[in-house]
């Protein structure tokens, strides 16, 4: 028997329909290509980002090793360029030490703003979607 999640509404930081992520490689807590959150998804992977190498090497040395592949997993590893949901709290943690990436405010879902102010979500928002 599968378990069942609520689904939090999709909706984006800017009030819109939460757009897709990431395709390649499939993101989010559901691994669905959206940055959606449901009760169960307790490190908020809500933020949509385009990971920098400064970034996925920050990660790494923090424990959160995103770049190398995990077969079992079937995850192929980050590169540069890549999109991916994020945990919020993991990019406030990023930002503050210099090291955050760019987000997606289309792709990033309205939940993120419990952790990440908006001010430094829309600092940080990628020109171009």
């Amino acid at each position: 028997m599968s378990k069942r999640f609520e689904l939090f509404p999709s909706v984006n930081v800017l009030g819109g329909e939460l757009k897709p992520c990431g395709n390649d490689p499939v993101t989010g807590f559901f691994r669905d290509g959206f940055c959606n959150t449901c009760t169960e998804d307790l490190g908020s992977h809500t933020v949509c980002v385009e990971v920098s190498n400064d970034f996925l090497n920050y990660s790494k040395e923090v424990g959160n090793d995103l770049s190398t592949p995990i077969q079992l997993a079937r995850f192929p590893g980050l590169i540069q360029g890549d999109r991916w949901c994020l945990c919020a709290g993991r990019w406030l943690e990023a930002y503050k030490e210099g090291k955050a990436p760019k987000i997606f405010l289309e792709n990033t879902h309205i939940d993120a703003m419990k952790i990440i102010p908006r001010e430094l979500l829309e600092e940080f928002a990628a020109q171009i979607n």
